[in-house]
Formats: C-alpha cells, sequence, structure tokens
C-alpha cells in the first residue's frame, strides 16, 4: 500500500495503543451510560459531561489508530483535534470542580492521561505526514 513503506516504524505500536485505548473507552464509558450495573456503580461520583466525551472520543481514537496505521495524511489533524477537545474538556471539568461540583479524583488522573497522550501523538505526527 502507498505510504506504508514510508512510515516510521514507532507507529505500529502507536496505532495498536490508540486502537486498545478506544475500544477501552468506549467499554468503560458504555457501561457507565448505557448499563444500570457494577460499572456504573464503580464509576462512583461520575461526570456525565465527561463520560459522554470521553465515551464519543472512543469513536475518534480508533479511526486515530487505523490512520496512524495506514499512515495517512488526514490522521495528524485528527490527533490535534482530540488533543484540543480532550484538553477543552478537562479545563471545563476543572471549572466543575472549581464550583463545587463532585466527582472522582481518578477522573484527574484519567483526564491527564488522555490530555498527555494525544498532546504526544498529535506532535510525533504533525508535520511527519506528507499531504
Amino acid at each position: 500500500m502507498e505510504g506504508l513503506e514510508r512510515r516510521p516504524r514507532w507507529t505500529f505500536p502507536v496505532a495498536v495503543f490508540a486502537g486498545l485505548f478506544g475500544l477501552l473507552t468506549l467499554k468503560s464509558g458504555g457501561e457507565v451510560l448505557f448499563v444500570d450495573g457494577a460499572g456504573r456503580k464503580a464509576a462512583g461520583d461520575f461526570v456525565p459531561f465527561v463520560v459522554w466525551f470521553n465515551f464519543v472520543a472512543g469513536f475518534a481514537y480508533i479511526a486515530g489508530a487505523i490512520g496512524i496505521f495506514m499512515w495517512r495524511p488526514w490522521v495528524a489533524q485528527l490527533a490535534l483535534a482530540i488533543a484540543l477537545t480532550t484538553a477543552a474538556v478537562f479545563i471545563a471539568f476543572g471549572i466543575h470542580i472549581f464550583i463545587g461540583g463532585v466527582f472522582e479524583a481518578r477522573t484527574v488522573g484519567a483526564m491527564a492521561l488522555r490530555s498527555l497522550v494525544w498532546i504526544g501523538v498529535a506532535f510525533a505526527l504533525l508535520g511527519k505526514i506528507q499531504q
């Protein structure tokens, strides 16, 4: 396939990681949003807009994984969009906390991880893929 022979070696593990991250995000978010059971109970004081964002972002993570694996030019912009929207939701989550909203402390770490991962992926891709 065109482009695959030019992709850096690091793209395969990053694509696998992004794909698995996306699948796990869909699973965990789906359990909280759509199943009134153990997943929702374990989520504790979850913040609905954060869970909804992460669930929808899971689809973008999978698309990003495919784009990275196939070494497509559009994936750099997708990674940047994921990074920026994740950071924006993280900021909104911070405001939610600041005004006294209930939350789970582990969500802070999870959003920091998501932000850092996609900022890193976007940084690694921008300027590397030929348009």
